[in-house]
Order: C-alpha cells, then sequence, then structure tokens
C-alpha cells in the first residue's frame, strides 16, 4: 500500500484505535476494512521461522510449515561472530517474507545470571556486549529483509520460575550495566521494529506497566522509534499498560480489554492522547509491513541447510583435546555410542520449537565419512514431550537392567575400537520453556557410561548436546571433549565436520562452566521466594563474579581451542576522537592448517572510585587466518560502553583514568596489555545536607569552601590529618557537624554554595 494511501490516526475511530492495540488472534493483528488497513502476522522466531499452518489456534499450538532451523543462541552465541549472526538473521528474514510475516518475535538477549533458567538456550551469554553484538546481527539480518524483528525479553528475564509475576529486585548499577545493556546497544544500533516487554515485575513493577523502562529509558534515552509489544499473556491492567507505552497487547482478549479502554478514555481515567500514540505506531508497523516488495521464488532448502551446517560447525566448542586425539581420521577404528548420536536434541522445547525442512544425523554423517564405524546406543534417551513443549513432566525411564545391558554392550563396542565418541547430554525433559532446572547435572546413566567407557578405552571424545551449562566432572579422565549445544537442524553434520577436521573448531564459550553449582552467582538468590527474586550479585554476573572471588572454573568464559596454534603480538591501544579506545594486535596462525581465532579485549579501571570487575569484555573479532599467517586485528571498544552507571546523580560516567586493555583467547587467558589515558566525564555529585563531607570536598565549587571553613573550625582536627580527611570525617553526613560543634550559619554557607 503505497503511503499516501495509509490512513493517519485522526480518521479512526475510538473504537477502531482501541482494536488497533490488541490481536485479532493469536499471531494477527487486526485490520481495518473500511480503511484498507490489513492485518499483519507475527510469528515466533530466534533461530527459525515457527509460522503455524493454515489459521491460528487459539493457543498457538497447531503444526508450524517447514523451516529452517538454524543454531538456537546458545549454540550460535559461541561464534562469537556478528557477521555470521547477520547472515542467518537474513535468511531468517527471507523465509518470513515468503510466508507473508511481518515481524519475527526475535533475538532474545536477556543475560544468563543463573545457569539454571531453563531457556538459556534461547539468549547468547553471560555478558552484555557480547549478546548487544551478537543480537545487533540477527536484527541487521531479519530487517534487511524488509521484515521487523522482536527484541525480548525486556527486561530482567531472567528465570522461568513463577515468570508471570515474579519481581526481579536490582539495583540500578547492575540493571543499567548488565541487564539493560545488550537491549540498549541493539536499540541505538539497529532499530528494532519493535521490542516485546516481559512477563516479570522489575523492583515490584510490571514490566508491562512501567513508564520508566518503557518510555523513560527505552524511548526518552535510547530513542526507540517502534512499537512495544507485550510477551503472549504479559498484559495486567490494560489501561495502565497504554499509559506506560506498552501498545500492543498479544494475543487476542477477545475485545475485552478493547472494550475497556474504550470506556477508560470516556470516563476521563485514560487521556486519548494516550491511546492516540499506541494506534499511531501500531499503525506504522503496518505501514512498514505493506511496504515490503512481494517476494517472488520458493525457499532454497538446500541453500539455507547449507548456512545452518556452517553455522553449526562455528558454533561448536572444542574444550579439551590432550594428545591431538581430535580430529578422527577415517582410517580409525570408531565406535559411536550414544542414542543422541542417532536421535539428535537441536534445539529447545518451547514457544522456539521449529518445524525443520531437514535434520542431519550425527551417526549418519560420521559413517559418510567413516563406513565402518560402528554404533551402540549405551542409553535409553526418554520420549520428547509432544507440541511445543513447556512441561517438567518426568517420562519413565527402563529398568535398570536395560541400561546395564546398553551399557555392557558400549564397553565391547568401545574396547576393540582405536577411539570411542560418546554422545551425552540433557534430554528435552531437562530443559525447556516454562521451568527452570534445579541442578546441572546430566542423567546419571550418561555420567555412568562415560567411566566405563573410559575405563576400556582411554581415546575418548565426549561430545555434549546441551541447551544450558552442565557440571563436568569427567573432564579430568577424558583426553577430548566437544560442546556442541543445541545446533539446530544441521547440528549432525556440522559435528562430524569438526571431528574429522573439514570444519576447524572456532567456537568459545559464551558463558562459563563452574566446577559446582554452589559456585555459581545467583546459587543462594535463584529462583527467589514469594514473588521476588534478588539480584544479590549486583554487577558480578558469570565471569565478573569467578574473577572478583578467584574461584576456579571448569572452563572460563571465552574459552575454545582449535587445530592449530595462535600467537599474539604486542597490544597497542590509544584513545580515538569519539572518546573510546583503538587496540591493535598482530595474530599469527604458527599451525598447518587455516583457522579462526576469536581476539577478546578487557577493560579493567586500576584503583576505581566504584566497585568494578576484575575485567570486563568490550569487543572482540572473529578472524580467520592461513597457515604461517600475520593478520593485524583492529579492535574498537566505544566510549559509550566503558562508562558505569552513576547511582548518586543517575547517568553515564566514563571515569578519568588510565584503563588497562587485556587482549587474548579467553578470559583467562590473556596474551598481552596496554594501558591508555582518558579523561573521562566530570563527576558533580549534589550537595545537600545529606551529603558527607568527602561528597562536599570532592564537588567543584563546594570543595574549597568546605575545605577552608572546617580546616578553621575546632571540628577540623577531629576530621582531617596532614590536611586530608579521615575516614570517619569523610564519610559524616553535613548535617551532624552541627552536633560536634559546627555553627549552623558555617552549614549554611557552605550548602547555600552548593544550590
Amino acid at each position: 500500500m503505497p503511503d499516501a494511501a495509509f490512513p493517519d490516526i485522526t480518521v479512526l475511530t475510538l473504537e477502531e484505535k482501541a482494536a488497533l492495540t490488541s490481536g485479532l488472534d493469536f499471531w494477527r493483528l487486526k485490520a481495518i476494512d473500511r480503511l484498507g488497513v490489513p492485518s499483519i502476522m507475527m510469528t515466533d522466531g530466534p533461530h527459525g521461522l515457527r509460522k503455524q499452518a493454515g489459521a491460528s489456534d487459539h493457543l498457538g499450538l497447531n503444526a508450524s510449515v517447514p523451516a529452517t532451523c538454524f543454531p538456537p543462541a546458545v549454540g550460535l552465541g559461541a561464534s562469537w561472530d556478528p557477521e555470521l549472526a547477520t547472515r542467518v538473521g537474513a535468511a531468517i528474514g527471507r523465509e518470513a517474507a515468503l510466508e507473508d510475516v511481518a515481524v519475527v518475535l526475535g533475538p532474545g538477549v536477556n543475560i544468563k545470571r543463573s545457569v539454571r533458567c531453563g531457556r538459556n538456550f534461547e539468549y547468547f551469554s553471560e555478558d552484555p556486549i557480547h549478546a548487544s553484538n551478537m543480537g545487533s546481527g540477527i536484527v541487521r539480518g531479519i530487517q534487511s529483509q524488509g521484515v521487523g524483528a522482536s527484541v525480548k525479553h525486556f527486561a530482567a528475564n531472567n528465570q522461568e520460575t513463577d515468570r508471570m509475576r515474579v519481581s526481579s529486585d536490582v539495583d540500578p548499577r547492575p540493571l543499567r550495566e548488565i541487564y539493560l545493556r545488550a537491549f540498549q546497544g541493539i536499540v541505538e544500533d539497529e532499530q528494532p521494529w519493535t521490542v516485546m516487554c516481559s512477563y516479570n515485575r522489575v523492583n515490584g513493577v510490571y514490566v508491562s506497566e512501567d513508564p520508566f523502562l518503557l518510555t523513560e529509558v527505552l524511548r526518552d534515552e535510547w530513542g526507540f522509534e517502534g512499537l512495544v509489544v507485550s510477551d503472549w499473556g504479559a498484559s495486567n491492567v490494560r489501561t495502565a499498560g497504554i499509559r506506560a507505552g506498552m501498545d500492543l497487547e498479544m494475543p487476542a482478549s477477545g475485545g475485552v480489554t478493547d472494550r475497556q479502554l474504550v470506556e477508560a478514555v470516556r470516563d476521563g481515567s485514560l487521556d486519548e492522547a494516550d491511546l492516540d500514540r499506541s494506534a499511531a505506531r501500531v499503525l506504522t508497523l503496518i505501514r512498514r509491513a505493506t511496504e515490503r516488495a512481494s517476494v517472488e521464488g520458493a525457499l532454497d532448502v538446500d541453500a539455507h541447510h547449507a548456512l545452518a551446517r556452517e553455522a553449526a560447525g562455528r558454533s561448536i566448542v572444542m574444550l579439551k583435546n590432550d594428545g591431538g586425539l581430535l580430529p578422527l581420521r577415517p582410517t580409525q577404528k570408531i565406535a559411536v555410542i550414544g542414542e543422541f548420536a542417532e536421535k539428535p536434541r537441536f534445539q529447545g522445547g518451547g514457544s522456539s520449537h521449529i518445524n525443520p525442512t531437514r535434520v542431519d544425523v550425527a551417526l549418519d554423517a560420521i559413517r559418510q565419512v567413516a563406513p565402518e564405524a560402528t554404533y551402540a546406543p549405551g542409553y535409553v534417551l526418554p520420549d520428547a514431550p509432544e507440541g511445543i513443549g513447556m512441561s517438567a513432566v518426568r517420562s519413565s525411564k527402563p529398568a535398570p537392567e536395560v541400561q546395564d545391558r546398553l551399557r555392557a554392550e558400549a564397553v565391547e563396542a568401545a574396547a576393540v575400537a582405536d577411539v570411542a565418541v560418546v554422545f551425552v547430554g540433557l534430554p528435552d525433559e531437562d530443559e525447556s520453556e516454562g521451568f527452570d532446572r534445579d541442578h546441572i547435572d546430566l542423567p546419571a546413566e550418561h555420567l555412568a557410561l562415560i567411566d566405563a567407557v573410559a575405563a576400556a578405552n582411554p581415546n575418548v571424545v565426549v561430545v555434549l548436546s546441551n541447551g544450558g551449562v552442565v557440571a563436568l566432572p569427567f573432564a579430568d579422565r577424558v583426553p577430548a571433549i566437544l560442546e556442541t549445544w543445541l545446533l539446530g537442524q544441521a547440528g549432525g553434520s556440522g559435528t562430524a565436520d569438526v571431528l574429522f577436521g573439514a570444519v576447524n573448531p572456532s567456537g568459545r564459550l559464551a558463558e562459563s562452566f563452574p566446577h559446582r553449582l554452589e559456585d555459581t552467582p545467583a546459587f543462594s538468590s535463584f529462583p527467589g521466594e514469594g514473588q521476588h527474586v534478588r539480584y544479590g550479585e549486583g554487577i558480578h554476573v558469570g565471569y565478573r563474579w569467578y574473577d572478583a572471588r578467584a574461584i576456579d572454573v571448569a572452563f572460563p568464559f571465552g574459552h575454545g581451542l582449535s587445530y592449530t596454534a595462535f600467537t599474539y603480538g604486542d597490544v597497542s591501544a590509544s584513545s580515538n576522537a569519539s572518546g573510546g579506545i583503538d587496540i591493535v594486535v598482530d595474530v599469527t596462525n604458527m599451525g598447518p592448517v587455516v583457522g579462526r581465532e576469536v581476539v577478546q579485549a578487557y577493560v579493567s579501571v586500576p584503583g576505581s572510585a566504584v566497585v568494578r570487575a576484575p575485567r570486563e569484555l568490550k569487543a572482540f573479532q572473529s578472524v580467520e587466518i592461513q597457515p604461517g599467517e600475520t593478520v593485524t586485528v583492529a579492535l574498537s571498544v566505544r566510549r559509550r560502553d566503558l562508562a558505569y552507571w552513576e547511582v548518586r546523580t543517575d547517568q553515564w560516567i566514563v571515569e578519568p583514568s588510565d584503563y588497562c586493555v587485556e587482549v587474548g583467547a579467553s578470559s583467562r587467558d590473556l596474551r598481552g596489555s596496554a594501558v591508555v589515558s582518558l579523561a573521562g566525564d566530570d563527576l558533580v555529585i549534589p550537595v545537600s545536607s545529606d551529603a558527607s563531607v568527602g561528597d562536599a570536598f570532592a564537588h567543584p565549587v563546594v570543595g574549597p569552601v568546605a575545605r577552608r571553613s572546617l580546616e578553621s573550625s575546632p571540628f577540623g582536627a577531629f576530621m582531617m590529618h596532614e590536611g586530608e580527611l579521615t575516614p570517619m570525617g569523610r564519610d559524616m553526613p553535613l548535617s551532624r557537624l552541627v552536633s560536634f560543634g559546627v555553627s549552623p550559619d558555617l552549614l549554611s554557607r557552605i550548602l547555600d554554595v552548593g544550590k
């Protein structure tokens, strides 16, 4: 529909305005036939399109059309490659356009606060800069096809337990620096068409009716120009939502909330201008969707499957490879063990569940390279739940004697092989949208299988299939471990590509692997109680926590091995014209095969005036390097990413200081460093009677007056020593000085200067 023909909000009736702000059914928005405004469709799709075939049902559970299932965010995030994410996003956008879908509901960029969150497979990282860059890639790709993205779930939605009511009680600094930062980066860089607000409350207020988050932060501070849509069923009080800036309630309410809005405008409890604002945003979304040129042709299933295979291979992390056991050789006697090799779990349960165009099986892919490979299931997987999951019902398990027999057969196969490749992981019933895990353990029969096989054959490769972090008690007893996550429909062939060296593994961990659940940051406060969860670890999430407390981990954030070796040259860092930091380092491939290195830059501020993590990821780049080649890698840290949230003034501050830049292959494999001095921002703390003497001394105007006044007062000897404030003097509230002999007039003079 041409822009000139699209109606303005002023020609809509009150009832039509209200109708636009809620869904027609589970997936579609309402049309306004008399004005030629069409209905458009939204569908799930963080890692592929989940469009229902035929008419929508009231729960959105009917079978969906075939679509390419790319690696979920847990896998793709391990590629550390926003350019790859852009290509995947463009493919998803292309499939959406072919199916006449206007908005893809993704990506999910929530932080992995706890390893137990049941939906972690849909999220990229425990770090906001990583999540922001990867999420920006997906949004950029989807929207390049004339299809809108919906960044979710805004905000502080980091668990599934009681997710529709729980209050995430989080202080301002971690809220801004950890939980909002990924959203902020994507909004400011990519302007997604929509942002999806989450079910939960933040500090006691439902996000769906929180003007601070939906208007003050999202729109006024970040400049968001699009539409806020509720998560499905996240709308609480609709009138409050409209006032707060939650524009579109999904799914349909059967007209109930539409009538509530009309009645509220008529009785004066809702300003019609607020309704106009939201209805206009819905009209703008519909207009943008109709501006996309019609898409011709059919889905290139083979090309998109090939991209899914590439992405799968790039997502695999080689955690360990002692003695160069990998890559395998086709001439070896290979025993493939574990039912996951034959029955892959390639995506998570819940609303993102894709109907794949095809599925590659690892056992078949291995036998295409090594036809003589033997197979033993080793255990029996529980039946996968029907539909889209979201059920924590445990499946019945086979009798112990069956498991014992299968394990014995696996041991026999391993004993006569050169190498045993053991596939283990978490079954569907252990992790899904809708519930959280209460442990991070692999099934007992999988652990027993690894131990038994390793006793029969020391050459063991463990292949993990899991959407969330798991404990690895066997890590020091097997020589090789591949973390293959959930890899999408081409995960089987992608795994074989890495096992046999057709693809050199380049994935890196986007979340730390702890030794024990008890070591994790949120262990004592997850998932909360009484509808509240306290984010007591503050800014120390993920690797920040382990580094600050010097806690040993099984494998650190950013870790991943290769079939080649990389060396780093000297690191140079300098401030740039934008107030950020430019970093340059030479990286050389010392081995015989081409490989990708993920160059990671971490920044710290020694002697900072505020509590900080020992180091924080600020930039990264995935670089392909030929054998013997040296590549100069240039990284740029943006000024906004160097800032901390100053709670006393409610603003971002870049601290004037020397910044230490460390570059390396993981958060605990740092190869070189450099120091750069930044001028930073002026921080002026308001001085009131509640301010401390230290605050007053630090104020550029009040400071000199306060110092002269107090030095000449009888109290000065008590407060100061050799011209410097004592700790007690520094923390003394100005209002208490009168009790210690400072005259009210003197105090008033100090405060008057600060006005």
